[in-house]
C-alpha cells in the first residue's frame, strides 16, 4: 500500500498525463485520492512494493517556480517548512522550500548590489582602516559582519559575542545589549594589518543586514529623540531645536525640555539632515548615516544581504549557510516592522520638496539594496 502524508495548507493536483495544475488553495475532498491530491507545505510519501510511487510524483521545478512567485501566508510564517518528495519507493528526497526561496532572493539582492556598484569605479584601496570599524570578525567560524545601527545590530552583536566566547554557546538573548556595545570580546576588522584584512575578506563569509532607509530614519528618531536620552538631547536635539524648531534658548536638559512640552519634531530632524551645514561640521552620526557609507558594499564583496523586513527568516537562513543553525538561535525581535501608513504618518508634515531632497540624500541606499520610495508624491 502507498500512503501520501497530507500536512499543510495548499493542495497540488497532478494531471494523469504527467503535467501539473498549479498549487490550489482548497484541500482535497473527503473522497479524494491522497495520491492525486497532496498538500504541499509538507508532502510525505511512504510506499511498499506493489504500487508505483509515480502516481504521487510531480514536477518539482515547476512547483517551485510557482511557489517562489506566490508563497502562501503560511509559508511566509513557517520558514522551516519542507517538502518531502520522492520518485521511487525506496528513497525520499528532502527539498527545503523556504531555503530555496531564500537562495533565490539572495541571488536577486546580490545581483542588484553588484550591478549598481558596477556603474562606478570602486576599489578596496579607496577605503582606509577607519572605514572598516563597523565590520566585526569571527576567525573561528570565518565570518565578517558589518553592523548598521537601527538594523538589528544589537542582536547580531549578541550572536557575535556568543560565538567569540566559544562552546558551549550561551543563548544570545541572555546577553546584555549594553555589554555587546562596549566589549573587547568582539574584534573589529580594522584592528588587523592590511594584508590580513584582505585575506579575511577574500576567504570569510561577509554579511550585513539593511533596512528601508526612511524606516531606519524613523527608528533612529524615535529611539534617540522621542525617549529621555540626555546624550542625544545635549549633543543634537538642542541645536536642532534652536536652528529649526523656533526655540532660540532651548532647555539645558532633556528632563526640563520634556517637562515644558518642548520636543524636537520629525520634520525638524529632516531639516537638520538636509541642511548642507550639518555635514560640513561633521559626518552624519552612524544612526542616520547612509548604510553604504558604513559598510561600503561597492568596495567589499558581501556574500549575504539580509533585510530587516524579513529579519528572522534571513537570520535563520544565514546561520544555516554558515553551519551554525544547530548551535545558535537568533534572538527574537520585538520591534514591529512599520507599515507604509505608519511611515506616511511621520512624513505628513514634511513638505514634498523636502521628501524629494531626502530621497536624493539616501538614494544610493535605495538603489543598492533594492528599496523603493513611496512618499515622494
Amino acid at each position: 500500500m502507498l500512503e501520501c502524508g497530507l500536512i499543510g495548507e495548499r493542495s497540488y493536483i497532478p494531471h494523469d498525463d504527467g503535467g501539473e495544475d498549479g498549487p490550489v488553495t482548497s484541500s482535497p475532498g473527503a473522497g479524494a485520492d491522497p495520491c492525486t491530491a497532496s498538500r504541499l507545505l509538507l508532502f510525505s510519501l511512504r510506499g511498499t512494493s506493489g504500487r508505483s510511487s509515480a502516481e504521487c510524483s510531480f514536477n518539482k521545478d515547476k512547483y517551485l517556480a510557482s511557489l517562489l512567485s506566490h508563497p502562501s501566508p503560511q509559508e511566509r510564517s513557517h520558514p522551516d517548512t519542507i517538502l518531502i518528495y520522492t520518485n521511487n519507493l525506496s528513497s525520499h528526497f528532502l527539498f527545503f522550500i523556504t531555503t530555496e526561496r531564500n537562495d533565490q532572493e539572495q541571488k536577486v539582492r546580490i545581483k542588484v548590489l553588484r550591478e549598481t556598484c558596477g556603474r562606478g569605479n570602486y576599489s578596496f584601496e579607496d577605503i582606509n582602516q577607519e572605514h572598516l570599524r563597523h565590520l566585526i570578525v569571527d576567525d573561528k567560524h570565518g565570518i565578517i559582519y558589518c553592523f548598521l545601527p537601527k538594523v538589528a545590530c544589537t542582536n547580531w552583536k549578541r550572536v557575535m559575542y556568543v560565538l567569540a566566547q566559544g562552546e558551549p554557546y550561551s543563548d544570545p538573548s541572555s546577553i546584555s545589549g549594553k555589554l555587546v556595545h562596549f566589549t573587547n570580546k568582539i574584534v573589529g576588522l580594522n584592528t588587523f594589518p592590511r594584508p590580513e584584512i584582505k585575506a579575511k575578506l577574500k576567504h570569510y563569509t561577509k554579511f550585513l543586514f539593511v533596512r528601508h532607509p526612511f524606516i531606519r530614519l524613523i527608528s533612529a528618531y524615535r529611539d534617540k529623540f522621542q525617549k529621555n536620552n540626555e546624550f542625544y538631547y545635549h549633543n543634537f536635539a538642542r541645536d536642532i531645536l534652536r536652528l529649526y524648531g523656533n526655540q532660540p534658548h532651548p532647555p539645558h536638559s532633556v528632563n526640563d525640555a520634556f517637562a515644558a512640552g518642548i520636543r524636537m519634531s520629525f520634520n525638524n530632524f529632516i531639516q537638520y539632515l538636509l541642511d548642507p551645514r550639518t555635514e560640513r561640521r561633521a559626518p552624519f552620526e552612524p544612526h542616520w548615516r547612509q548604510m553604504h557609507r558604513l559598510c561600503h558594499p561597492c568596495h567589499i564583496p558581501y556574500d549575504f544581504v539580509g533585510h530587516q523586513e524579513t529579519l528572522q527568516e534571513d537570520a535563520d537562513h544565514l546561520l544555516k549557510l554558515v553551519g551554525l543553525d544547530d548551535d545558535i538561535k537568533f534572538p527574537p525581535t520585538y520591534e514591529k516592522e512599520t507599515s507604509d501608513g505608519f511611515m506616511e504618518d511621520f512624513f505628513k508634515d514634511v513638505p514634498l520638496e523636502d521628501r524629494r531632497k531626502l530621497y536624493k540624500l539616501y538614494r544610493e541606499d535605495f538603489r543598492l539594496f533594492g528599496y523603493t520610495d513611496k512618499i515622494q508624491s
